[in-house]
């Protein structure tokens, strides 16, 4: 028998169905020792009515690339000494030294609070090479001084995974499968593009004019597109049983890839008395408050994932809302709703969530 919190959460996801907020959703719950509970909704794609949502679709995971490629690989250079998060950049960043982001930190960075222009416009501001476009935007003014404000921009990651590129002699997209990914068990993650078998299961975003299509294993982020794919904004393409590794390593590290300390500095607040609040990267959860301990990070194509270490869970839900519109709105409450539901305290005499696939 389904518990009454699974039954409120398949009655949530299904209304984003029917209501086409998304074509369909991926969801799951869990702790430490894997899925507590998970299901489907919807389709995969609305032009394929036979074609149902499955617990293995790929999902373009959009900004989450921020947290499974920049700020897992930042943290695993940072427990390896390779990074001090406090240093001025052009203390040891050739790149940036006489520039203007000179000033700034890791930790700036990370808690968006670098003082870096609001949008990143890379094209128009810096053409289609990718070297000219490193250097603009290594190079670029400050919006403002940083740590007088937190204001989150695309840039911050992009400049971070430049940043692991330069420390590590890799390219971003090596580093991450190659320290954070494969150790994990995270298999079926990746930047795109994707092979075409691996297209066949995405779940498709929005419609692209050039192609006449809507985009399909091609990350739907221009800036990560015009970079071929790999960048700290977006790109990156996982399935759920992976976002469920990821997120049990943060629950209980091992020494796999980044450890405890970092997961711990990252999941407290970082910007004092400044707003909105923010960790390292994460940020908590809105209509919580600090003895929840509930902490996000979304996706612009309709993904999310929720940890709490006070709770011992987590919780992801994955769709493709971009399939139909960019109107915020009905998925925030979504994902506020869901969130509620996935991190609360099971109904008493729940002992536990039962898996189900819908």
């Amino acid at each position: 028998m389904t518990t009454p919190s699974t039954a409120r959460i398949e009655d949530l996801l299904q209304t984003g169905v029917r209501e086409e907020v998304y074509p369909g959703a991926v969801w799951a719950v869990g702790d430490a020792d894997g899925i507590r509970a998970s299901g489907t909704v919807g389709l995969l794609d609305p032009d394929r009515p036979d074609e149902p949502m499955r617990l293995d679709s790929v999902f373009d995971v959009a900004s989450l690339t921020k947290i499974l490629a920049v700020w897992s690989t930042i943290g695993t250079l940072t427990d390896e000494g390779k990074l001090d998060l406090h240093a001025p950049l052009d203390t040891f960043w050739d790149e940036v030294a006489g520039h203007p982001l000179g000033r700034a930190t890791a930790h700036h960075l990370l808690t968006h609070t670098a003082g870096l222009p609001l949008r990143a416009n890379l094209k128009n501001l810096y053409g289609t090479d990718p070297q000219d476009i490193r250097d603009g935007v290594l190079h670029e003014a400050l919006h403002r001084p940083p740590g007088e404000a937190v204001e989150y921009t695309d840039r911050a990651a992009l400049i971070l995974g430049y940043l692991a590129e330069h420390l590590s002699g890799q390219p971003l997209n090596r580093l991450a499968t190659d320290h954070v990914w494969h150790p994990l068990g995270m298999t079926h993650t990746r930047f795109g593009p994707l092979p075409a078998a691996e297209a066949a299961r995405c779940a498709p975003t929005e419609y692209d004019e050039t192609t006449g299509t809507h985009l399909k294993g091609t990350a739907h982020d221009f800036s990560a597109r015009l970079l071929s794919g790999v960048c700290g904004i977006a790109g990156t393409f996982s399935v759920l049983d992976d976002f469920a590794l990821f997120l049990r390593h943060m629950l209980a590290p091992t020494r796999a890839a980044f450890g405890p300390t970092w997961i711990k500095d990252s999941l407290r607040l970082q910007t004092g008395a400044l707003t909105p609040a923010r960790g390292l990267f994460w940020h908590p959860a809105p209509g919580t408050d600090a003895a929840e301990d509930i902490w996000v990070h979304y996706g612009f194509t309709g993904t999310g994932m929720w940890i709490s270490p006070a709770q011992g869970r987590w919780a992801v839900l994955l769709t493709n809302k971009l399939r139909f519109n960019r109107d915020r709105e009905p998925m925030t409450e979504i994902r506020n709703a869901f969130r509620a539901t996935a991190l609360t305290t099971p109904d008493p005499g729940v002992s536990t969530w039962r898996h189900v696939r819908s």
